[in-house]
Formats: structure tokens, sequence, C-alpha cells
């Protein structure tokens, strides 16, 4: 391999990586005003949004794991989030669906923390690097209140994309 061809694959490898939260879904996967107020019903809404995309190939398995893994281990987190997730074959790319109740829920049950921005990853069966930046990430999001009010009071899902733009994702 000489110097140009590894300089153009190092070049292509970082125009691909996502660079901030925003690059890891798109406006058609925020749904700024959920139907659901459970934690199966918002999963379940979140992941038709993923399939009707194309994010997800094959609707019913990504539910049901998506939904298997959050009653074994809830996702929710002190600052209003839940992020649920399902690593699966057939999936293509790492990318979230995004999801805002009108309230704070409780999230898989009574004793858990209230939420109001549900992050339904999608995650491919490879990519256990992607996933971990992408929780790194959402970590870092919920140590920003300021970030997190604009997400709760940003009007449509161009809004919210454009807060997620502000939100930078972890190389390497």
């Amino acid at each position: 391999m000489d110097f140009n061809s590894s300089t153009l694959s190092e070049a292509t490898s970082k125009v691909d990586a996502p660079v901030s939260l925003a690059d890891c879904t798109q406006p058609a996967l925020i749904v700024p005003r959920l139907r659901e107020a459970d934690t199966a019903g918002i999963i379940s809404e979140l992941s038709r949004v993923l399939h009707r995309e194309g994010g997800v190939p094959d609707l019913l398995p990504f539910y049901q794991a998506a939904l298997n893994q959050e009653l074994l281990t809830s996702s929710a987190l002190d600052c209003g989030l839940a992020l649920p997730h399902a690593r699966l074959g057939g999936i293509k790319r790492l990318q979230f669906a995004l999801g805002r109740t009108r309230a704070p829920i409780a999230w898989g049950g009574k004793r858990s923390w209230p939420v109001q921005l549900v992050f339904l990853l999608a995650v491919p069966a490879t990519d256990a690097v992607g996933y971990l930046q992408l929780l790194a990430s959402f970590a870092r999001l919920g140590q920003q209140p300021e970030l997190l009010a604009q997400l709760r009071e940003a009007e449509n899902e161009d809004a919210i994309l454009a807060v997620l733009g502000n939100i930078r994702m972890r190389q390497g």
C-alpha cells in the first residue's frame, strides 16, 4: 500500500464516521409528540418509524429484542433520557429514532426515573465501537441540562436535529 491510498482510506473513514448525534438520525426518525405513553408502546412506535425509514429490515424481531432488553435492564437515566436498543444482524448502520413525551413518564416501572426523551438505538451486530461512542455521547448529553432543555422545548423535527448537531461524538 502506498502513501496516497493510505491517506485516502483514512480520509474516507473520517468522512463516514458520525461527527455529532445529528449524523445518526434524520428528521423522519424524530417524533416530537409521541402518541404512546408507556415503555412497550413507545418502543413499538419508534420501531415502526425506524422500519418505515429503512433502518430496521424486520420490524417484529427488532421490537421484541429492544423490548426484551429494556425489560431485563432499564435504560432510563436520572436526567430524563431512556436509551432502549437492539443489536441485530441486518441492521446496516448505527442510527436512532427519537421520541418526546408531552410530560415525563415512568419508564419501565413505577420505581424508574421519569423520562421525557426516548432514543431507540438500532445497532448493527458488528458495530461495538460505534455503539460505545454513541452511548458516550448520550452520557455527555445527560450532563448538559441546557441542551436537554433545548431538546424538550424544540418546536419541530428540524429544531431537534439542530440541537443534536451541537452534541459531538468522540472519535477513535
